[in-house]
């Protein structure tokens, strides 16, 4: 058997459908292999956007999305989509291609020492120096991908090892568990949640499992302790849930924070220091919780004194059968947390002012997006005000970066979700800035024959560094710029282009959109002037007289 059909033979044991990306010269054998399989090829129009569709594929199933490009270039185009995989905790698996091994006869052209490069971005990653060790390599890169924390791994497969002849065969995944919390653990956090007088529920992105989420759900139920989440735990409990205290979406000086400083014990599932610290731990003040696949790593904002590790839903579940509601548990703080936020998360959102108030966007969104449509975030200054307003009715219903936090994922993130779930609403929410960075792959939208809204947001700025620059006292400089007419783009790439004049026709024309077959674009201008008064001065004034 030709090796590369071996390679192609390995990815269908394991399940794989898709692979995103852009082939080379030297990756030929490989794809002459693939046309002829069952996996379908995305052709993209960037390697970034590859690479981006891929891991939220893998976010979304659980299972590694895979990407490919050839060489040098190709494969250095791969390197924040790996970092985006590897942070974010996303299972993904990435194929480069390489000149001959055995035999140069270009030199060194377009040579890049990929495996080294790619080191330290990844849990794995190997050059494929003989054809009999491809079953070993696809089936490790495969395990080591899903295993808690996924993460992004790669492998590289040279031109002349591809078009070798072996007669290895495919190696099958094996049956595994995912290891238990220890029993003096559980008792430890049984003791300290029963003692505690005022405990506190943190959801972090880790939590995003969906046996996890029920387990997380019976267990607020049962014993009535309020949660928040962090930004990539968002939807995990539904936050519609009458005891949720809202999400760390700033760092400090929310109401959710005014909770925090009152709690002395909380739960922490599911985060690790990766993720934007949703608090900051100091000495003495409160007992913290460790409950995760892996054990902390200590940081000057985060040292928890109690550490469950295992599979997390089984612990919660252990915890959830030996704790009772307390007596004396005390929550009426909390309570008042829970109502000064619902307060003020109404204010303005029927402010009908255009350019759009960012409080009126979301709640327009939440209206017209369906309980278990996804909203996929690039980053940018609007990734606060969803954060902190948006709702979620389910796990991973909105997809955001707080970890690497790069710009120009948002637009594949939609796209890799509407593949995944064809029958449910996707829009992608993108800042002008982020937007152009990968706003080729319209054309793959559009070629694919996707279903999706793209709105972008419109304030002709870098936003968010924008707002930092201002908070920090300097004078606007450098942060300015033009942008196409984003209605011509559109109509350029195939797709349909809208700009509405109005709040009222924003939200006509997103229903028409979601409700229409197709590839839409709305550019949305945004009125951000009210950024620094309340995000830097209103929350933390009101949170602070509670």
């Amino acid at each position: 058997m030709k090796a590369s059909d071996l390679f192609v033979r390995a990815l269908e044991s394991e399940g794989v459908k898709y692979v995103f990306g852009i082939p080379g010269e030297e990756n030929l054998d490989f794809l002459e292999s693939l046309r002829t399989s069952s996996i379908k090829l995305i052709l993209t129009r960037h390697e970034q956007g590859a690479g981006f569709m891929a891991a939220t594929y893998g976010r979304l199933t659980g299972h590694p999305g895979v990407c490919l490009a050839t060489l040098g270039p190709g494969a250095t185009n791969f390197v924040t989509p790996a970092a985006y995989a590897q942070l974010g905790a996303m299972p993904m698996l990435m194929i480069t291609g390489q000149k001959p091994v055995k035999l140069s006869k270009q030199g060194h052209f377009q040579i890049v020492d990929i495996v080294d490069m790619m080191r330290p971005l990844t849990k794995y990653t190997r050059q494929i120096v003989s054809a009999d060790n491809i079953p070993a390599r696809v089936r490790e890169a495969f395990r080591r991908a899903m295993e808690e924390r996924p993460g992004a791994v790669h492998l590289e497969l040279p031109e002349d090892i591809a078009d070798e002849q072996t007669e290895a065969f495919v190696l099958q995944a094996s049956h595994t568990r995912r290891p238990v919390a220890d029993e003096k653990a559980i008792v430890y956090a049984v003791e300290a949640i029963t003692n505690a007088k005022r405990p506190l529920l943190m959801v972090g992105a880790g939590a995003n499992r969906k046996t996890t989420s029920k387990m997380l759900t019976e267990f607020v139920d049962k014993l009535g302790i309020p949660f928040f989440s962090t930004q990539m735990g968002k939807g995990v409990i539904d936050e519609h849930h009458p005891l949720w205290l809202g999400n760390a979406a700033l760092s400090d000086g929310d109401f959710v924070h005014r909770a925090i400083e009152k709690a002395d014990l909380i739960i922490n599932c599911g985060h690790d220091v990766i993720e934007k610290p949703p608090f900051f731990m100091r000495t003495g003040l409160r007992t913290v919780i460790h409950l995760n696949f892996f054990s902390a790593e200590v940081d000057t904002v985060y040292f928890p004194q109690i550490e469950v590790v295992g599979d997390m839903a089984n612990s919660i579940w252990r915890l959830k059968q030996r704790l009772e509601r307390q007596p004396h548990w005390d929550f009426a703080y909390f309570d008042q947390v829970r109502h000064a936020l619902d307060a003020h998360l109404k204010l303005r959102s029927d402010d009908n002012r255009f350019p759009i108030h960012p409080v009126r966007m979301v709640d327009i969104v939440r209206q017209e997006v369906s309980r278990n449509g996804l909203v996929c975030l690039d980053n940018g200054m609007y990734k606060l005000w969803y954060a902190r307003y948006y709702r979620c009715f389910e796990p991973n219903t909105m997809l955001l970066d707080n970890a690497l936090a790069t710009m120009g994922a948002g637009l594949p993130s939609a796209m890799a979700a509407k593949i995944v779930y064809p029958d449910r609403n996707v829009i992608a929410v993108c800042g002008d800035g982020g937007f152009m960075m990968n706003s080729q792959e319209i054309e793959t939208a559009v070629r694919l024959k996707l279903n999706i809204a793209v709105i972008v947001v419109r304030d002709n700025a870098y936003g968010m560094i924008k707002w930092k620059q201002a908070s920090m006292g300097f004078a606007n400089f450098g942060m300015d710029m033009g942008n196409p007419d984003f209605v011509k783009l559109a109509d350029a790439y195939g797709a349909r282009g809208w700009r509405p004049n109005s709040t009222e026709e924003f939200q006509q024309m997103l229903r028409q959109a979601l409700a229409e077959p197709g590839v839409d674009i709305i550019e949305l201008a945004i009125d951000y002037s009210e950024n620094h008064a309340i995000l830097n001065q209103e929350i933390k004034a009101l949170s602070s007289a509670m």
